[in-house]
């Protein structure tokens, strides 16, 4: 039976929350919405339930269990209304439901390929709980990360892409078939698949990190700056663009924003040095590292090194932000195909080399012909946008790679 008394406890600004309620509402879920911005008592109760973090969506069911920051693959299946696909087999299954997969789907299924999405956390990936997308063509204007997952995913939709969100345990290669196998012991069988499971967020693995996960440590300005309204203080860690951007961001919310950096210099786009250089309440620090973090039930310090001087210091922020890169979401793909050094999905022309009048692949059987742009060591498998070896990590070039992807699999599919 469906949950009848659920209560949302979140704020407006949050745009997990903003994807749980849409669930809810999807499968006619009755559930009470509690603000915890303008309700102390909701907000002391969510502080509680997370040991001092102020982390949501935080929902709390009939049977008074509770689900944290929930992927609605994890909500789905405790409301009891997980979506079954339509079919047992499709021509093409994508495994990620971001900007790449999303636009490779619309692609094959515009051309009558039976296209499957299959999507655990949320339909728009990395680019859906981004501040404001403004450098894809074609949108003169600024977009919200939140708007241009919608527009997205509908587009999907209208192409007559088929969307569930589920989680993928694993995949098997059977012949000529790749199984998809998802909970319960349900599979789905595919003539080609299409890994667009994309990179999270790299942590700094110092000292205290762990402890203090949303309670001061954040690695998305978009999603939890507005917890720091007012504040005195927040550090950036990072010196690419992503780090130059949040930084940006969050001096509407602090009076001082101190970006630090372990290269002599940062490494973002010009527009991005010129927007740093003309905002004075950005500190950058270079060549320096942080080593530790210290606090109890909330961060209360971050101790720093200069590597030129060796010189330590101790900061005391309000809270900090993490972007230090990506790491790919590799985990259904590690023993299946060829991974390179930093365990991203090597497809095409890189994976081969010649030997004789014979191409191979690392780690796989021989080629007996030159893999399809995008395809990974096993026939029939492709990869694009953030978990692909050599992708940009930009939402445009995400795009431009579903599109790739697509035409790459219609080939394969066709026998070419």
């Amino acid at each position: 039976m469906p949950q009848t008394n659920v209560i949302v406890y979140g704020t407006n600004w949050c745009g997990d929350c903003r994807r749980a309620k849409q669930l809810l509402a999807e499968h006619m879920v009755n559930f009470r919405w509690i603000d915890i911005d303008k309700d102390a008592e909701a907000r002391a109760f969510v502080e509680r339930a997370n040991k001092g973090k102020r982390s949501v969506p935080t929902i709390v069911f009939d049977d008074g269990s509770i689900l944290v920051e929930p992927s609605n693959a994890q909500l789905a299946q405790k409301l009891g209304v997980s979506a079954e696909a339509k079919m047992r087999y499709y021509d093409l299954v994508v495994v990620g439901g971001g900007a790449c997969g999303l636009t490779a789907a619309s692609y094959t299924a515009r051309e009558r390929v039976r296209t499957l999405v299959i999507e655990r956390s949320g339909l728009g990936g990395q680019a859906s709980i981004t501040d404001v997308v403004e450098n894809v063509p074609g949108f003169a204007n600024q977009l919200s990360g939140t708007e241009f997952a919608k527009q997205i995913t509908q587009q999907a939709r209208r192409f007559g892409v088929e969307i569930i969100e589920e989680d993928v345990e694993r995949i098997e290669v059977a012949d000529n078939y790749r199984l998809v196998h998802l909970g319960e012991g349900k599979a789905i069988n595919a003539s080609a698949l299409l890994l667009a499971t994309g990179a999270t967020y790299r942590r700094l693995g110092v000292p205290g990190e762990d402890a203090l996960l949303g309670a001061g440590v954040h690695y998305c300005a978009a999603c939890d700056a507005p917890f720091y309204r007012g504040a005195e203080e927040l550090v950036v860690v990072g010196g690419g663009n992503s780090a130059a951007q949040e930084a940006l961001l969050l001096t509407q919310y602090a009076q001082r924003v101190t970006l630090i950096t372990r290269e002599s210099r940062l490494d973002a786009s010009q527009a991005a040095l010129e927007k740093l250089a003309a905002t004075p309440s950005i500190q950058i620090r270079l060549n320096t590292i942080v080593t530790g973090l210290r606090g109890n039930q909330k961060l209360e310090a971050v101790v720093t090194k200069n590597l030129v001087t060796e010189q330590t210091d101790e900061l005391r922020p309000n809270g900090m932000f993490v972007f230090i890169g990506m790491a790919p979401n590799n985990h259904l793909a590690k023993d299946l195909v060829t991974l390179d050094s930093e365990g991203y999905i090597v497809t095409g022309h890189d994976l081969v080399h010649q030997v004789g009048d014979q191409l191979q692949s690392a780690g796989a059987p021989a080629y007996v012909r030159m893999p399809h742009a995008m395809e990974t060591s096993v026939r029939g498998i492709f990869a694009a946008g953030d978990v692909r070896s050599g992708s940009t990590k930009q939402v445009a070039s995400a795009v431009g790679e579903g599109a790739s992807a697509a035409i790459a699999i219609r080939e394969y599919l066709r026998g070419e």
